[in-house]
């Protein structure tokens, strides 16, 4: 059974990026809220090297039927090459904090 909403999450290397992407998607209606951490340092292979970044992570709550378009403009607003765009289910969650995520996406 497909859940009804998701926790979409995303790294960036700058806090500007990551505010215009969550401008982008909040003024699109394709995400209800998102939080931004700072002061991540990041290790990854890339390339064939580990890697390291400093990052600011963003969380963002939509509707999971929205992730195709969530995807595309993060890609298009993103600086990465491969940026990290994962969709976790919300399998349980309080009613109202739901019915509110309902409402304020489109």
């Amino acid at each position: 059974m497909p859940h009804k909403f998701v926790i979409i999450q995303t790294t960036c290397v700058s806090g500007k990026e990551a505010k215009n992407i969550i401008n982008a998607l909040l003024k699109k209606r394709l995400i209800a809220c998102a939080n931004m951490v700072s002061g991540i340092e990041s290790k990854f292979w890339w390339h064939g090297r580990i890697d390291r970044a400093k990052e600011f992570v963003v969380i963002m709550k939509a509707k999971d039927r929205d992730f195709s378009a969530i995807e595309k403009e993060i890609t298009r607003l993103h600086s990465y090459e491969v940026p990290e765009i994962i969709a976790i289910p919300i399998v349980a969650g309080s009613k109202r904090y739901l019915k509110w995520i309902e409402e304020e996406t489109h």
